[in-house]
């Protein structure tokens, strides 16, 4: 015998709200829109392949001197990234020496330069880049796929946003804010081809990412203008280019970005793996200024 439900008339309950505004990452990191975040790119790390026993402490002297040369020349914040660890493994093949190189290398940027710092741990493992977060004092991680999922040069990469939150939570890291791209670089997006640019960007924050992040195809390309416009257009979150940002059109992207990674256009002869080159930090840097005036 089926009970009478008594509840039927009482009065309903507010419902909680799926998406609590947030205040604007960059603005609270930075102090302002509009900014630069310049890329260490790592020397080659112990565990992976072109590792050639240099001993840590010539890996972590290049980084705080990357580091140094992008803030003394006006950059606004760096971002330590283990690409030396070409070619690049999974979330799941990746070593804990990666975990502690990677903070042990960002907190002596931090030291050299302060923040705001931030990590990024390829291929797209967030959970390796927390536990450095959370060990080095980083203020946000980059993820290549936070969510949905793509097809990349290491095979089928999942997003890890239920995974990686847990973690931050776990460890009490939910300081460490989520940079995470979408529609990501150096990979083919057929499995969610069906699926609208703009519905990407929301999936993004619906797994409470902080900012999303557009790219062009590869390492050094410039992200299509209009697909930054669109994402512009339909998100709450801030929004970053994250590469192929040059001094000759970094003053369009700003318009619609509150802010860019970028790197190759950074270093000497243009070229992603040489070294940071001070001249070049410092006019990119002044025209990002007339910017912002």
């Amino acid at each position: 015998m089926f009970q009478e439900d008594t509840h039927v008339n009482a009065p309903a309950t507010t419902p909680q709200p799926v998406f609590i505004p947030k205040p604007n990452v960059i603005e609270a990191l930075f102090g302002r829109r509009k900014v630069a975040i310049g890329v260490i790119h790592a020397m080659a790390l112990p565990g992976s392949a072109r590792y050639d026993g240099a001993p840590m402490r010539e890996i972590y002297d290049h980084a705080t001197a990357e580091a140094q040369r992008y803030r003394d020349n006006g950059i606004d914040g760096v971002i330590v990234e283990n690409h030396g660890d070409i070619p690049f493994a999974k979330p799941e093949e990746i070593g804990h020496e990666t975990a502690a190189a990677m903070a042990v290398m960002t907190d002596r940027v931090r030291a050299a330069v302060g923040g705001p710092v931030g990590i990024n741990v390829l291929a797209n493992a967030p959970i390796t880049a927390l536990a450095a977060a959370k060990a080095s004092g980083a203020d946000f991680i980059r993820v290549n796929q936070w969510a949905n999922a793509y097809v990349a040069n290491e095979g089928f990469m999942e997003g890890r946003a239920g995974a990686a939150t847990r973690y931050r939570a776990w460890i009490g890291a939910r300081d460490v804010k989520v940079f995470a791209d979408v529609h990501v670089k150096h990979g083919a997006h057929a499995i969610v081809a069906d699926r609208p640019l703009h519905e990407m960007a929301r999936d993004a924050e619906f797994f409470d990412a902080d900012a999303l992040i557009v790219t062009g195809q590869r390492t050094g390309d410039a992200a299509d203008p209009a697909e930054l416009k669109h994402f512009a257009d339909h998100s709450a979150l801030p929004l970053l280019v994250g590469s192929g940002v040059t001094g000759e059109n970094v003053t369009g992207i700003l318009q619609h970005a509150d802010a860019v990674i970028v790197a190759s256009s950074l270093k000497e002869n243009g070229q992603w793996w040489h070294l940071v080159d001070p001249g070049r930090v410092r006019a990119f840097m002044e025209v990002v200024a007339r910017m912002r005036g």
